[in-house]
């Protein structure tokens, strides 16, 4: 896998990384960021015993990277009865959805921040006998200490940007000894692949299987609930921004007012993608001139309301089935857009904005197809919601959007195999 002197440095700064790292634990306390009854873990100390028999770690990002291996995960312990799974995340939001979403013989813990005393008591305690990343987050001391034990390493939905890729030229070396150090990455689409060859991972242990998100089955609701906003609404036209982001709530806005002239009573739905903003951007509207609900203290969205902010956690899937169509945030500001076969595979029509290049190979199939659309401000927001109004007009995108949504099942078929023949070997040594 080569030597790099990069990595070299990092594990020779080992005191300094670990006095950031505490330091940098109390500021984001202090921010909210981290729950402070389960900071332990994020120092390695483990808040559960490791159960029995063979277990494997899923290290996810974020919210939409564990909510992808699920299925995934769900498929595994129908194969194998004997087996458990943990799964470390390291924001608070994912740790909430994934707390009622668990399969059984699965728990979760925050993952150790990257300083090499928290990551050795963490696999002291948890001693994997296979661990598997997804997307790309490549953490030095986590992946070089699991690897110095023998455990083997898969990086399954991997994804790297043209952005990404650039930033790592400047330390290749490290890129390609952390990213060697895995038996085998299976690649979203060609663009990552290519991106990770750039930065030196070998074609050898590569492979394009498709997004596991993709994959992932439809995101759950609460029919009741659905049922009793459905009849609030009393046929009220909907339509939805999904996930958006500081910026994007004043573009659509904006956008609803074109909507508002074209069709009467017409409701705008906005479920900010980190919902603690949500009361920020109830008042930011109410002082433009709207009526505003708000989810979170309580309000429905009824006949007075024009925006109603769905500022909760655990509801897109309630909110996908009640919209014919969305606007996806992360993708009028430069975020880089979010997952479109959460709403595709729900039955809705997408827009998005032109900044997309976290899924772009993703929204240009969507978008060659005719399942998306791409819009460029807030004027052509509000035409095409104009048109998509029209259930003809929605319904056949959200079909087209479906179709290609629902085509995945191969990259988890792959990502599901990988893993049994890495049990297999593991079990037999």
């Amino acid at each position: 896998m080569g030597f790099s002197p990069a990595l070299g440095l990092y594990h020779l700064a080992t005191p300094l990384v670990t006095a950031y790292a505490k330091r940098e634990l109390k500021r984001r306390v202090a921010r909210g960021k981290e729950d402070p009854e389960r900071l332990d873990e994020r120092k390695g100390i483990a808040s559960a015993k490791r159960p029995e028999g063979l277990l494997i770690w899923f290290h996810a990002a974020s919210v939409g990277e564990s909510l992808s291996i699920l299925d995934l995960i769900e498929a595994l312990l129908d194969e194998r009865a004997d087996l458990h799974v943990l799964i470390t995340t390291g924001t608070r939001t994912s740790a909430e959805l994934l707390e009622a979403r668990l399969p059984d013989n699965t728990l979760h813990q925050f993952v150790p921040i990257d300083a090499p005393p928290f990551v050795e008591r963490f696999l002291d305690h948890w001693k994997p006998d296979l661990a598997v990343w997804t997307e790309s987050e490549l953490w030095p001391a986590l992946i070089t200490r699991t690897a110095k034990r023998d455990i083997p390493m898969l990086l399954l939905n991997a994804r790297m940007s043209r952005r990404s890729s650039r930033r790592w030229r400047w330390a290749r070396g490290m890129a390609a000894s952390l990213l060697n150090r895995f038996d085998a990455i299976h690649a979203q689409d060609t663009q990552s692949a290519q991106n990770f060859r750039v930065v030196g991972a070998s074609k050898a242990k590569l492979s394009i299987t498709g997004s596991l998100k993709k994959s992932s089955g439809a995101l759950p609701h609460d029919e009741g609930e659905r049922t009793r906003v459905a009849n609030l609404l009393e046929g009220r036209p909907v339509w939805l921004a999904a996930s958006t982001h500081p910026g994007e709530e004043e573009l659509v806005a904006k956008a609803h007012r074109k909507v508002q002239g074209a069709t009467h009573r017409i409701l705008l739905i906005i479920a900010p993608r980190h919902p603690e903003r949500g009361p920020g951007i109830a008042e930011t509207l109410r002082a433009d001139g709207w009526r505003v609900g708000l989810r979170s203290a309580g309000d429905d969205p009824d006949a007075v309301v024009d925006i109603y902010v769905a500022d909760t956690l655990g509801e897109m899937g309630l909110w996908y089935r009640l919209a014919p169509f969305c606007f996806l945030g992360g993708s009028l500001v430069e975020i880089g857009g979010h997952n479109p076969f959460e709403p595709a595979a729900l039955g809705s029509a997408i827009l998005h904005g032109p900044y997309v290049e976290s899924v772009a190979e993703i929204f240009e199939q969507l978008d060659d197809a005719g399942g998306s659309r791409l819009v460029r401000d807030a004027d052509e927001l509000g035409t095409a919601a104009v048109e998509l109004i029209k259930p003809h007009k929605s319904a056949a995108m959200a079909h087209v959007a479906w179709e290609i949504s629902s085509s995945g099942a191969e990259a988890g078929a792959a990502a599901r195999d990988l893993i049994l023949g890495y049990l297999d070997k593991v079990r037999a040594s």
